[in-house]
């Protein structure tokens, strides 16, 4: 087993999201700086202890650690056998700059629900294409934390509007293959983002990304049906290119596109 560094590190086309940065250390530790982004970090394996405006800390595997921009810290293995962690820099404008003093005073967030969506996230982030999941896990993220730096109960995780769960569908129907970002869909319906995933998830079973993806895959069906290759179906349809389309379609119908459609019509 090394017991090098493993870095890894891209920025997503995701607004937002300044970076996402994965990493193992054995022994790396971090002197006093700072970021120019709010830091959302997940410990996988290990432990860190780490500073943060003269006050001590720790990150461990079952909290969520947010650290505000601006402010100094540092960051150290709290184990011999070091630490695995997954961050996400977030830009400034996601979380309101005013409650970037409660969360210096309050960095560890215990919150199992908020965790799973954060790892979610960085499973989405592994596939570029998945744009409107993205916006869409992040919106939820951002909402939860809000409402843990403002001491406010959790969010409810159903909420009920109907009429916008059908404007939204509709929208969505228009857009199959070209695609729609949450932000568009927002502004069009004149809606909160997060208000916008949970009333179209409440009605619907599905989350608006899943649901987009469904059609798309309907599409592709019967542009294969109808003879269309499938690394042309797949781009016709809207996917980034015939890998993200195989990756879907094997999950909805059960077989890749090339052995779906048969290659000569039943006699």
């Amino acid at each position: 087993m090394s017991t090098g560094p493993e870095v890894t590190a891209w920025r997503p086309p995701v607004a937002g999201l300044a970076e996402v940065f994965h990493a193992r250390f054995l022994d790396h530790a971090y002197p006093m700086h700072t970021h120019d982004a709010w830091t959302l970090l997940l410990i996988d394996d290990g432990a860190v202890r780490f500073a943060l405006d003269r006050h001590e800390h720790g990150a461990v595997q079952s909290l969520v650690t947010l650290l505000p921009p601006h402010i100094p810290h540092d960051g150290r293995s709290a184990t011999p056998s070091g630490f695995r962690k997954r961050v996400l820099y977030l830009d400034t404008t996601v979380l309101d700059p005013s409650l970037a003093g409660r969360a210096a005073d309050h960095p560890a967030l215990p919150d199992p629900l908020l965790r799973h969506r954060i790892h979610q996230l960085h499973n989405t982030l592994s596939h570029p294409e998945e744009s409107l999941e993205a916006q869409s896990r992040l919106a939820l993220i951002t909402t939860r934390l809000t409402h843990h730096l403002t001491n406010l109960p959790a969010p409810p995780t159903t909420s009920r509007d109907p009429r916008l769960a059908t404007r939204l569908r509709d929208l969505l129907d228009s857009n199959i293959q070209q695609g729609l970002s949450l932000t568009t869909a927002a502004r069009e319906l004149n809606a909160n983002p997060t208000h916008l995933i949970r009333s179209f998830s409440r009605e619907y079973g599905i989350p608006p990304h899943q649901y987009l993806t469904g059609r798309r895959v309907d599409l592709a069906r019967r542009l294969l049906l109808a003879g269309m290759p499938p690394a042309e179906a797949a781009t016709t349809a809207g996917f980034h290119d015939q890998p993200h389309l195989t990756r879907h379609f094997k999950r909805l119908v059960g077989v890749p596109p090339g052995h779906y459609a048969p290659r000569q019509k039943p006699h």
